[in-house]
């Protein structure tokens, strides 16, 4: 039961689960179904995915279990539930808890730390799932039974996310202008930096902003796309930028801003490949990442990766396969649901020197992506993480027997 129609973090999470579990476990011992169930579906989501995902979902909507016969993997935030927070179809559904084989919930966090709620509604699934070793251990410090929190990494389809398997998509036709102008009518390419995420300051799109600005300019020969969405705000992403740009101190260079578009309109999952082949550099800055999914789809398009090394990012980015950037230091979270947690603030200055640096060392930069490709291939391709999960359902009806 999971977001799978919402086109969030954990709908794309879920939809990784169920397409390497279909692709890849040969005669199981289980049957799969599926359940919308945690988040407001997205007709615009659906109709984006390719039609061998839709057909599959229907087929897993369509077949049935037997309560007593049936392992129960609740894949959302712990608000959702039972009983659920907010209005949701409730997971583990009724009659509950222990008339099931077992419950399972898959979740995580972005911060130091689990509420005291969440402790207790983890507390009461038979396993909780998580997909780092961050999560580990900030699941059992903060109370969370050790015996009940099982690491299950998170697949990326590498074989749809595969650089030679399409062809760049033409960023200048879909991103807007907000800052400078590109050297459109110039023979010589521009260096792209790429960076995707739901608009909300977690994301560090303010240290990107800062760090991209105060580096370069104009003469540099760089662009910067932002893929961003609402996050319980308005769509102007255009105007926030200028207006965080006129109150910071942030000074115009003489030769003009270097070149900042966003990119606000729906990209299907189908062409996500294309937009990740058009770029140089995938950078995001994120005070905080669950998992970072768009930077494991980034690296398994063999691109060099810049992003915070604190949190879900710890457990696939290495010196070796990108550019990990320095924490300055830990800041209080001031509002919303984690009010009181800890997270990372990423070096703004540490961000401006790893962004010279991949601009000015492609050669190095593209031998990261390639170590990159491979990483994704040998830890998380949807083979080994199906593997992973069939051999911890296994061992749960083994133990029922």
């Amino acid at each position: 039961m999971a977001p799978f129609l919402s086109g969030g973090g954990y709908s794309s999470e879920s939809w990784s689960y169920i397409l390497a579990l279909n692709e890849h476990v040969k005669n199981p011992r289980f049957k799969l179904a599926i359940e919308h169930h945690g988040d407001l579906q997205s007709l615009q989501f659906w109709e984006g995915l390719p039609h061998h995902m839709r057909n599959l979902a229907v087929e897993l909507y369509n077949t049935e279990c037997r309560t007593n016969e049936t392992v129960v993997i609740c894949h959302s935030e712990p608000g959702a539930w039972y009983p659920p927070l907010f209005d949701t179809l409730p997971c583990p559904p009724t009659p509950g808890y222990g008339d099931f084989m077992a419950v399972i919930g898959r979740t995580m966090f972005e911060t130091d730390r689990v509420s005291p709620e969440h402790v207790k509604r983890c507390n009461r699934m038979d396993f909780v799932w998580v997909p780092t070793d961050f999560h580990v251990s900030t699941f059992i410090r903060s109370g969370v039974d050790p015996a009940k929190v099982v690491k299950i990494v998170q697949p990326v389809h590498v074989g749809f996310f595969d650089p030679v398997n399409c062809d760049p998509i033409d960023l200048a036709s879909i991103g807007k202008p907000v800052l400078g102008l590109s050297n459109m009518n110039t023979s010589s390419k521009e260096f792209v930096f790429l960076s995707v995420f739901k608009w909300e300051y977690r994301k560090g799109w303010d240290v990107l902003l800062k760090a991209y600005l105060e580096e370069f300019s104009k003469a540099d020969g760089v662009v910067l796309y932002l893929l961003t969405n609402p996050y319980h705000s308005g769509r102007d992403f255009g105007n926030k930028i200028v207006n965080f740009v006129e109150d910071s101190d942030l000074e115009k260079p003489d030769d003009g801003w270097a070149p900042v578009n966003v990119i606000d309109t729906h990209i299907p999952q189908i062409d996500l490949p294309r937009l990740y082949k058009a770029a140089d550099v995938f950078v995001l800055p994120s005070r905080g990442e669950g998992w970072g999914r768009p930077l494991v789809e980034a690296m398994s398009m063999g691109l060099p990766v810049i992003a915070t090394n604190w949190s879900g990012p710890t457990e696939y980015l290495t010196e070796e396969n990108g550019y990990p950037l320095p924490v300055g230091r830990m800041s209080e979270v001031t509002e919303g649901p984690f009010k009181g947690h800890f997270w990372a603030e990423p070096s703004v200055d540490k961000l401006r020197a790893l962004m010279r640096l991949v601009m000015s060392n492609v050669d190095e930069a593209k031998a990261k992506g390639k170590q990159a490709r491979e990483d994704m291939i040998q830890r998380f391709s949807p083979e080994t993480v199906a593997g992973i999960v069939t051999d911890h359902i296994k061992d749960i009806l083994s133990s029922k027997i």
